[in-house]
């Protein structure tokens, strides 16, 4: 468990990238690693794994319904798929063939979302995905990851290979900030907390937990201490995580690049009224579609920064 106070935070690549040179990996490692494309690999960075294993690539085209029932064909036939495209365009587009052949009958898919949340930019709000996580979340089954930077994200991808059964990783477009270490550790259900503290906590994912270190460094320079943990696993739950910061901090604030209304902080909420009730706050979307400008536009216009985190902050300890 990391203690620090003090981040570099410096510049990586985006998740998206991330996930393309680690598929990469995994079908170096195991042959039976397929992946699906539908017209986007450019964009999902599975062109890498295209070029290296042409013969175990499948470019489905625009058709992202049929992309992944014939991914979930490959499960039932032991293949492990990777199927791939814009957040939005994989969950809304196949919602029906992700609960039918893939969530019901538990078969070994795994799902790649990427360009979610407002932070696509300037494609606007009809490629913005901003419902993705709870729409995932909503099916039996399915495993739901949101890796913070390029560390977390092959060692999630690589975990997946591993993990049997149906799996949704989401995917930024922009460049990331490295939060963790390469000898951090990461599996599924599980979190990592960054930072402690003894006044509140803040939990995070994707983006936001760059911002929620931000935070955290302002918040300590008014003598506020606040907890940082990256639950970057939003199916399965790191439960005894989410206990311990309430009963031990008493306040927590959810940040996340999402819909406040079906995120992580609907989950992690129904944890804390479950075992520890404490006073909570949240940094999200809420009930709108954004509108079209650059990523920092915005995540500033909507609050998703730092300002936003620490705003929650102190009104949630004005409840403590």
């Amino acid at each position: 468990m990391e203690t620090k106070t003090k981040f570099e935070l410096k510049l990586g690549v985006a998740t998206r990238e991330a996930f393309g040179k680690a598929l990469v990996e995994a079908g170096r490692q195991n042959n039976n690693v397929v992946a699906l494309d539908a017209d986007l690999s450019k964009s999902t960075f599975t062109h890498f794994f295209a070029k290296e294993f042409p013969d175990r690539f499948i470019e489905c085209g625009i058709a992202e319904a049929n992309m992944i029932a014939i991914g979930a064909g490959l499960a039932s036939a032991g293949k492990i798929p990777f199927a791939a495209s814009f957040s939005c365009f994989a969950i809304n587009k196949g919602f029906e063939q992700l609960r039918v052949t893939a969530a019901f009958p538990n078969v070994n898919l795994k799902v790649v979302g990427t360009h979610s949340g407002i932070s696509i930019g300037e494609d606007g709000p009809s490629q913005m995905s901003i419902e993705d996580l709870g729409l995932a979340c909503s099916l039996p089954n399915f495993a739901v990851l949101s890796p913070a930077d390029e560390v977390s994200m092959r060692a999630l991808v690589l975990a997946s290979v591993e993990h049997i059964g149906p799996v949704f990783i989401r995917a930024g477009r922009p460049k990331a900030p490295i939060v963790h270490g390469a000898d951090q550790t990461f599996k599924i259900g599980g979190s990592v907390q960054l930072v402690d503290g003894k006044d509140l906590t803040v939990i995070a994912h994707g983006l936001l937990v760059a911002e929620a270190i931000r935070a955290q460094e302002a918040l300590e320079a008014e003598g506020i201490s606040a907890r940082v943990i990256d639950m970057y696993s939003i199916k399965p739950l790191d439960r005894q995580a989410i206990e311990r910061a309430a009963a031990e901090t008493g306040a927590i604030v959810v940040a996340e690049e999402h819909l406040v209304a079906s995120g992580l902080g609907v989950r992690v909420a129904q944890v804390v009224t479950e075992s520890k009730p404490c006073p909570m706050e949240y940094v999200g979307i809420q009930d709108t579609y954004a509108e079209s400008g650059t990523p920092e536009e915005l995540m500033d216009k909507y609050g998703l920064v730092a300002r936003g985190v620490i705003a929650a902050c102190r009104r949630v300890l004005a409840r403590k």
